[in-house]
């Protein structure tokens, strides 16, 4: 009984390879359009990608397009490729904008760009499209049922890219280059004043004043000292039991004493 079934299904499978072959040899457009609908609710996305392919250009403009680009989309996207996918969504919510999957199309248009969004460390050109691409999603529905969805992905992107800006930052004090630390210290803290990193860059901004400061020629010194000064105050404004409270006391107690060659 089991070899029999082995044998029905194995000549279904190649009976439904034949159809596949005939189809996109076929010049048939409808033919490849219905086998391609078939593949699709089948979950067999690859093949129906191949067919959609060949009658996506004959097929715009006609009644049955809205549905076959829809699929189209869906494919791609069930398939993981994002950019693809991305363009088809984006493409066939400007073309169909009275659809009622319009919505679902441009939230997964966003949505796609967020997919291929890489860890912090690397570059993020593709996280700010997707923020950018989030955010006009955001401001033209902002009552559909995906806003909720698209506000959580939307700060996942964000909290990406402030990891990256801080990193950044602290990478400037890692290689000693530490006027630089300052600058770009200074502006993560000023564009993310909620942080949950400022007590990380504010101890990172003083050892970067400090180090810039000891290090000084003598006519700038003692105003570097009164920086590092400033930003250990600062720090210990901020959080006064901080985890860097040892280090820093250390640091101040050298910048007093080093300030100490200045007062007359």
């Amino acid at each position: 009984m089991k070899k029999l079934v082995a044998l029905l299904l194995l000549t279904l499978a190649l009976g439904s390879c034949g159809e596949y072959q005939k189809a996109l040899k076929s010049e048939d457009v409808a033919v490849k359009y219905e086998l391609a609908e078939k593949l699709y609710d089948a979950g067999k996305y690859s093949k129906a990608i191949r067919l959609f392919e060949q009658i996506a250009p004959a097929y715009r403009g006609k009644p049955q397009a809205e549905k076959m680009f829809y699929m189209y989309s869906q494919a791609y996207y069930k398939t993981k490729q994002y950019y693809l996918a991305g363009y088809q969504f984006e493409s066939f919510a400007s073309n169909y904008p009275r659809s009622e999957k319009v919505q679902e199309a441009a939230y997964l248009g966003a949505k796609c760009y967020s997919m291929l969004s890489p860890v912090y460390s690397l570059d993020q050109v593709d996280t700010f499209k997707a923020i950018e691409k989030l955010q006009n999603f955001i401001d033209t529905y902002p009552n559909s049922e995906y806003l909720p969805e698209a506000n959580k992905t939307m700060r996942v992107l964000n909290d990406k890219i402030e990891k990256k800006v801080y990193e950044n930052a602290i990478g400037y004090n890692t290689i000693m280059d530490y006027k630089s630390a300052l600058i770009a210290l200074d502006l993560f803290i000023a564009d993310y004043p909620g942080t949950a990193l400022k007590e990380k860059a504010l101890y990172y901004k003083l050892d970067s004043a400090y180090h810039l400061a000891i290090n000084s020629v003598p006519e700038k010194m003692e105003e570097r000292l009164q920086v590092a000064k400033l930003a250990y105050t600062t720090l210990i404004r901020y959080k006064a039991d901080t985890e860097y409270k040892e280090k820093a006391d250390s640091m101040l107690a050298k910048i007093e004493t080093d300030l100490q060659k200045f007062t007359k």
